[in-house]
């Protein structure tokens, strides 16, 4: 009642303020401003925020900025490096000493509101009402579950992308599977992509025809599309032969290794397929060489198949378990909010939900989040996705590429319809 009272004032102050001033903000962004104390009375406040390795010094600059917006409160804020995927699992094992504030994946959405850690943004109509006001319908519906915005939106970029190096790729050479191979077979160097990992493998079959189309009972059990099992078959036998085609220039393993090859002189890696979250770090190790494109297609059968990847967003939810809830919320609304998408993108080329910053310069410049946001019309979204998808879609990667294993259309079917019972019964 407390909050809602307050609510109703500011709204009649602010009212009284835009006569007067004209409504405008310095800062663009929308703190709770619904009474003298957006804290609600919360002092000598100390919260703890989650952020992966790459966005760890912004995101202690914007709380930097978030404390010098409140002179007269005393405020720390400690920010530890913690990616995405695994803030979930690390949330659970003990909720009182995680994060106040913290980024996931959207897919991790249902496991945490089934767990009951998170603290609704919808129980807070102020950031409601902002949030709905300003990002992306799409990431709003990622945060939403059973009619409740449980999570603030942070980017409408969680996919990935093809990079290469200009000297060895030409942006031709960059538009089949077939022409990239060839030409990091040409420059005698690699081309790297994590086959081995769930959210990555996922394209094999999804480019065939699978889709995962929600969950299903007590138990979240994976429904798939009524897919064509011969196609998807055709698919994968089409990705494992060029695998084993280039076998000396085919390098599996965690996306930083596309960085890392590109960092070094002489290079290692002409091209590869990598997460946004990394891009920063390709563009800083190739410079002017520099290139990035939606995902390749792939020839199947004699036709060009446009790869389909996974897409999704990163949220930012609030521990339920904070010592200082209004604090928390306060700092997960200012950090997603436009100016700090803002200067995500420009910094280390995250690409935003936000309304306004996707419309921007800054993003329409960033060919690394406009190869993103283009992939994202070929792509698959990753929500209601069980936990029982990630391990069986990883084995099926790693059969594909592995040394030895079997490649024909029969046992390739025989592996995806394995896939998907593990999937539904692990």
């Amino acid at each position: 009642m407390k909050r809602i009272l307050a609510l109703v004032l500011a709204v009649m102050l602010m009212a009284t303020l835009f006569v007067g001033c004209g409504g405008s903000s310095d800062n663009g962004n929308t703190t709770s401003g619904s009474s003298d104390d957006p804290f609600y009375g919360e002092d000598n406040i100390s919260l703890k925020v989650w952020a992966p390795d790459a966005a760890v010094a912004l995101t202690q600059k914007q709380c930097d900025a978030f404390k010098a917006l409140y002179p007269n409160k005393t405020i720390s804020i400690e920010v530890i490096a913690q990616g995405e995927s695994d803030a979930a699992t690390n949330l659970l094992n003990d909720p009182s000493a995680a994060a106040d504030v913290f980024g996931f994946a959207c897919d991790q959405l249902n496991k945490l509101e089934k767990a009951g850690v998170l603290s609704p943004v919808s129980d807070y109509p102020e950031y409601e009402a902002a949030v709905k006001g300003r990002d992306s319908e799409e990431s709003i519906a990622a945060a939403t579950l059973n009619g409740k915005l449980l999570a603030y939106p942070e980017t409408g970029d969680n996919g990935y992308y093809l990079v290469y190096d200009k000297r060895y790729v030409t942006d031709e050479d960059a538009k089949t599977l077939e022409g990239v191979f060839a030409a990091c077979k040409k420059a005698g160097k690699n081309f790297v992509m994590d086959a081995g990992n769930g959210f990555y493998s996922c394209m094999f079959p999804f480019t065939g025809g699978l889709k995962i189309t929600g969950l299903e009972g007590e138990d979240d059990t994976q429904v798939f599309n009524e897919y064509d099992a011969d196609a998807v078959a055709d698919t994968l036998v089409a990705f494992a032969t060029l695998f084993h085609d280039n076998k000396d220039n085919f390098l599996s393993g965690d996306v930083s290794k596309v960085s890392s090859g590109m960092s070094v002189d002489p290079s290692t890696v002409a091209a590869g397929i990598d997460g946004s979250w990394n891009a920063a770090a390709c563009q800083k190790a190739l410079g002017d060489n520099y290139g990035a494109a939606k995902l390749p297609t792939i020839k199947v059968n004699g036709e060009d198949k446009q790869i389909i990847s996974m897409h999704g967003y990163k949220l930012m939810g609030v521990n339920k378990s904070s010592k200082f809830p209004e604090s928390a919320q306060l700092l997960a609304n200012y950090l997603t909010d436009e100016e700090c998408q803002k200067q995500r993108a420009e910094e280390i080329s995250w690409g935003p939900s936000n309304k306004n910053v996707a419309a921007s310069d800054v993003v329409k410049n960033n060919v690394a989040v406009s190869a993103i946001l283009a992939q994202s019309a070929y792509s698959i979204p990753q929500v209601n996705i069980s936990s029982t998808f990630w391990n069986p879609m990883a084995d099926l990667g790693n059969n594909l590429f592995k040394e030895g294993t079997k490649y024909d259309k029969d046992t390739l079917k025989k592996l995806l319809q394995d896939t998907v019972t593990n999937i539904k019964d692990e």
